[in-house]
């Protein structure tokens, strides 16, 4: 994955913020709408996009394409660099494939001591009752 190719890819578009900020929230397109086609990339690769479109399916739009937004900050400058991090950093996390897990086996030596604490127990146990006559 090269992520100057795939910032070049990316759609962004300034919207009006909602919520508190005075006057300035009517004015200022300060919001940051990233969107980023990910069926359309010529800079991933089929395996990518597959393994992309699996993880990242909540997210995508039935045309497969991501939409995220950020409102963070009053100035729309960082506001775009934020979702370029936001989205860089998802990308990466959705292509980390996790090693598969190996199921430990237990060492003969602990079955044992296991069993011998259970006898030496069982046996105090034996030793607390009245002795038959």
């Amino acid at each position: 994955m090269d992520s100057v190719k795939i910032i070049a890819e990316l759609n962004f578009k300034a919207v009006r913020s909602s919520g508190a900020g005075g006057q300035n929230v009517n004015k200022v397109s300060s919001k940051v709408v990233l969107s980023f086609d990910l069926f359309n990339s010529q800079c991933l690769t089929d395996d990518e996009k597959k393994v992309l479109s699996e993880k990242l399916k909540a997210k995508l739009t039935s045309a497969g394409v991501l939409i995220l937004n950020c409102d963070e900050d009053r100035s729309q400058l960082k506001n775009k660099e934020i979702i370029t991090k936001r989205f860089l950093k998802l990308i990466q996390n959705a292509l980390i494939i996790p090693k598969k897990r190996k199921p430990t086996k237990i060492p003969p030596s602990v079955i044992e001591k296991r069993i011998k604490a259970k006898r030496t127990i069982s046996e105090i146990k034996q030793n607390r009752k009245r002795p038959d006559v």
